[in-house]
């Protein structure tokens, strides 16, 4: 996958880029990350910013340097060019796991008061938010929406099941993890989990699942097709 992102301050990224997952997937070719400054491609002095027309607080990012940009960048291919923008999509893991099957993705970091909306219109693809909140520029969710992307490519993790029993990737949240030492403190690591017994692990595991996600996260229940034992470990849980 080549990744291309436009910002005005690309040393943002040096260090997330540089570190953990992201660096191993591009010592593994599976991802070329690349960012591009935005101001090498404004038309006049490097100014990528102007006021409103109407008027009203603060300033606007111009047309002319974001379209250059994306031009330049992707003269042989139609990629997805991505919008980090309070107003978009609410990022899910639904959507991590769509664009990991992306050959190109182009995402657009703004900042000050907003884009000129004719970028909006004639120019992305996706318009995507990391939350309902508002950052000073949208580095910091680019940074988050591509590390949940690049993980998923195929051979970054070392264990393909992972991302399989992510949290969300299956609807429901993930059932809790032990590891050693199996009594700290005198908190016990529960007895299911080393009893050798992998038929007895995989159905508390189901039941941790479900129940996790009934206790934190309720809604995530109404938007998936539950089986008849699922219901039925959901109908004991509520009791």
């Amino acid at each position: 996958m080549n990744i291309n992102v436009l910002s005005l301050f690309p040393p943002m990224f040096e260090g997330v880029f540089q570190h953990s997952i992201m660096k191993k997937a591009q010592d593994k070719n599976a991802v070329s990350l690349n960012v591009v400054d935005i101001r090498e491609f404004a038309d006049n002095k490097r100014q990528v910013d102007d006021y409103p027309f109407g008027g009203g607080a603060g300033m606007v990012l111009k047309p002319e340097p974001i379209f250059n940009a994306v031009e330049s960048l992707t003269t042989n291919s139609k990629p997805r060019v991505i919008l980090m923008c309070p107003q978009g999509e609410r990022f899910t893991q639904q959507k991590a796991e769509e664009l990991a099957n992306e050959q190109e993705l182009v995402f657009i970091c703004g900042h000050y008061e907003g884009y000129d909306e004719r970028i909006r219109e004639h120019l992305v693809t996706d318009e995507i938010s990391i939350g309902d909140f508002v950052l000073t520029g949208g580095e910091l969710a680019a940074m988050t929406v591509i590390d949940s992307v690049v993980r998923l490519l195929p051979g970054v993790l070392g264990n393909a099941d992972s991302p399989i029993r992510d949290s969300f990737s299956t609807g429901l949240l993930e059932h809790p993890q032990y590891t050693r030492p199996a009594d700290f403190r005198g908190w016990k690591v529960p007895d299911v989990l080393t009893s050798g017994n992998h038929g007895k692990v995989d159905q508390w595991r189901e039941e941790q699942t479900l129940k996790r996600t009934l206790e934190r996260r309720p809604d995530l229940l109404e938007h998936i097709e539950l089986d008849d034992k699922q219901k039925k470990i959901i109908a004991q849980l509520k009791k």
